[in-house]
């Protein structure tokens, strides 16, 4: 067997490497309670313990989410990345030494086409700027203040005048007009395929797992046209959910427990250039709700150093609002000038912009300046309108200290008392929680809850699996008997139940798998008795003989001769006594 394809051994053996209690202690703090653990949820608006992890079953689950799973799942929702990079990041945590190509796990993905699309076109970019074809872009990055290593640490490359290069090449290496297509690098017009990039230096945009998915491309003679020209929207690239240079920034961030977002690219490459590589960008477009999960995973300080303009003003601003709709609070730097971070690095040098990281700014102060913007607070109307929209920022802290300190500066600059603003807080405060996670769904019957809750124990019990398959159990959900059927295969791979080791079994069943989650979720005891099992069991067999007995009666009322009707009255009787001995019938 190639050494290389991630097998059902290898998932496994990394699994059970790992205990979901260290991992999960390394991304976010844990506290014992009892049988479990208990942390702030990463993956909701969570001010308080809400995610339970557990120990013994090696799964977790969020009371006020419903996020649910086993280890692999955790990483793959924190990190956002897929399955097989999870097994990577939990197999070196393990010591477990792994060298399997994503492209040969299961079958090679659909999109994995799109990806060797853009490798091929990379290579020639690259290539490019090295060329007589590139001398005028490589003037321009030096003219830049950018030293030529900046081309290889940041992969720039170089799109050329003609409308067909990449194109004519991609046609040699034999990819079809509609894949090609698929990728947003090249267009179709009348005159047939052309590139969407012309002259352009090429900035690559990397997905949150590494994967190559799109460009930014920067015209650099001064033409009258956009100066960035980013790819649209693909199958593979969503800038909604992009972080220009996380991939790079990863190990960075972890080290400082820090992240600085800012707006452009060149922002980003100046940062690297005086040794500040923790920092990621957006891609000119609006930050989203997606944006603001990324960074509250990655780092536990979230820095905003956006331009020191009005725009980046306005763009700080909207940024807050998403990181606090997730519960980040950042910290603030604002750069004086109306300067860029690279116009700031190039205007007051390497020392100043680094006392700018070192000493960002609290969000409140940040705020009570930002809502100073166009006011002249002398005006009463507009001191009115500047202290209630302050009044509505302090009605978000929770940290009474915190409000405290605020209420104080808004003081000094309004004039007004700080009593008559704790009154105007007091007043209008109206405090708000995350509503608790209930999953809603009709009311069961005795029956459907016998066959859910012996499910539930069935998962993490192999005994009484066995004890299922010994009464023959017939249950009367499809989604339960295709499940109990489909355990046999589970087992023939595995020695024991485990709902974390069925996770990873059915990852590729949808179905399946949200069938688990549902299990997950049920608030059952960990532990259920012989008698409570056979209660259950009981009651399933009940609903059994019930069906039995109403199809007899049934087919007796429809009985034509007298030897068919003792036949059907003697099985009725018959399965009446064994009901009341405890026993069942099935044809």
């Amino acid at each position: 067997m190639d050494k290389n394809i991630l097998t059902q051994d290898i998932i496994t053996k990394v699994q059970e490497s790992v205990d979901i209690v260290d991992v999960i202690s390394g991304y976010l703090p844990l506290s014992n309670k009892g049988k479990n653990f208990f942390g702030v949820c990463p993956f909701h608006s969570d001010h308080s313990p809400s995610m339970s992890v557990s120990r013994e079953k090696q799964i977790y689950k969020c009371f006020a989410c419903g996020a649910s799973g086993n280890v692999f799942n955790f990483v793959m929702n924190y990190e956002n990345t897929t399955f097989i990079d999870a097994v990577k990041i939990l197999a070196n945590k393990a010591g477990i030494p792994l060298n399997i190509k994503t492209s040969n796990y299961k079958e090679k993905s659909k999109l994995q086409v799109l990806y060797d699309i853009f490798d091929v076109t990379q290579k020639f970019y690259k290539n490019n700027i090295n060329t007589k074809d590139g001398e005028k872009a490589l003037e321009f990055i030096k003219n830049r203040k950018f030293d030529l290593s900046i081309i290889k640490d940041f992969e720039l490359g170089l799109s050329l005048k003609e409308d067909d290069k990449l194109v004519n090449l991609l046609t040699k290496k034999g990819y079809n007009q509609n894949d090609m297509m698929r990728t947003g690098l090249v267009n179709k017009n009348e005159r047939g395929l052309k590139d969407m990039y012309i002259n352009r230096i090429m900035f690559p945009i990397h997905n949150l797992q590494g994967n190559l998915v799109g460009y930014s491309g920067r015209i650099f003679n001064g033409e009258k046209l956009n100066k960035y020209f980013n790819t649209k929207e693909t199958e593979i690239f969503k800038k909604g959910e992009i972080l220009y240079n996380y991939h790079r920034a990863k190990s960075a961030v972890k080290e400082h427990d820090q992240v600085i977002v800012v707006e452009g690219f060149f922002a980003t490459i100046r940062l690297h250039t005086i040794g500040v590589d923790n920092v990621v960008a957006t891609l000119g477009t609006a930050f989203t709700k997606n944006h603001a999960s990324i960074l509250k995973r990655m780092a536990k300080e979230i820095v905003l150093c956006f331009d020191g303009d009005n725009a980046g003003s306005d763009a700080t601003n909207s940024c807050i609002k998403e990181l606090e709709k997730v519960g980040v609070i950042p910290k603030i730097i604002r750069l004086e000038d109306n300067l860029d971070p690279d116009d700031y690095v190039l205007k007051y040098g390497k020392d100043r912009m680094l006392e700018k990281i070192n000493n960002p700014m609290n969000i409140m102060d940040y705020k009570l300046n930002y809502y100073k913007k166009d006011k002249d607070l002398t005006n009463n109307q507009d001191l009115s309108k500047y202290v209630n929209d302050m009044i509505d920022e302090l009605k978000l802290i929770d940290d009474d200290i915190y409000r405290e300190l605020t209420l104080k500066k808004l003081s000094d600059i309004s004039k007004l008392s700080v009593d008559i603003l704790k009154k105007k807080l007091n007043d209008e405060e109206i405090v708000t929680k995350a509503p608790r996670y209930e999953k809603k769904e009709a009311k069961l019957s005795k029956y459907d809850l016998a066959e859910r809750n012996i499910l539930y124990y069935v998962l993490n019990s192999k005994d009484i699996y066995l004890k299922v398959i010994k009464e023959n159990l017939k249950f009367n959900n499809q989604k339960y008997i295709d499940l109990i059927l489909d355990l046999n295969n589970y087992l023939k791979e595995h020695d024991n139940l485990k709902i974390s080791s069925l996770l990873t079994f059915y990852r590729d069943n949808m179905d399946m798998t949200n069938l688990l989650n549902d299990l997950i979720d049920l608030d059952l005891k960990d532990e259920c008795s012989n008698t409570e099992i056979n209660d259950y069991i009981k009651i399933i067999k009940e609903r059994t003989n019930k069906k039995k007995m109403n199809s007899l009666k049934s087919n007796l009322k429809d009985a034509t001769t007298t030897d068919e009707k003792t036949r059907l009255v003697e099985q009725m009787f018959k399965l009446r006594k064994k009901e009341l001995e405890g026993e069942n019938i099935y044809d």
